[in-house]
């Protein structure tokens, strides 16, 4: 399972070492790409593969499943892990997510996201303030 938030910066060559407590779960080869939030996602293959099938399951016909899709999977880049844990992060993904020197990365159970380290502060503060609330929305719904 990855969870956890840990503190990392990019190299000069646009590198990012991957926290160690999550490099055996995602394996040698994982695939980076396009996340909500303006953050990237970061998939094992595993993941990937599980969650490009549910996408292509879903209808062209909607509009949203189109957009969806291509906002996903068009920003998709696959990306081996070396021998130090570090992943290479492709400018077009670096400029969307405005990743600057200093990066946040997150363990979202199946997945990692790689946000900026002020705009992960920020989205931080704001969810945390809202965090009851949200508490009883998913209690109504059951999921908690």
């Amino acid at each position: 399972m990855l969870i956890g938030e840990y503190t990392h910066s990019l190299d000069s060559k646009k590198r990012l070492s991957l926290p160690a407590r999550f490099r055996k779960e995602l394996g040698r080869r994982v695939v980076i790409t396009r996340g909500l939030d303006n953050c990237l996602f970061v998939y094992s293959l595993r993941e990937w593969e599980k969650i490009s099938r549910k996408l292509a399951e879903l209808s062209i016909g909607q509009a949203d499943t189109r957009g969806f899709n291509r906002f996903l999977l068009s920003g998709a880049v696959p990306s081996d892990v070396d021998g130090a844990g570090r992943v290479l992060i492709p400018d077009f993904l670096k400029e969307f997510a405005g990743l600057e020197e200093q990066v946040v990365v997150a363990g979202m159970q199946t997945r990692i996201e790689i946000w900026n380290a002020e705009t992960w502060n920020a989205y931080k503060r704001r969810i945390e303030k809202q965090a009851d609330a949200m508490a009883e929305k998913l209690g109504e719904v059951g999921a908690l």
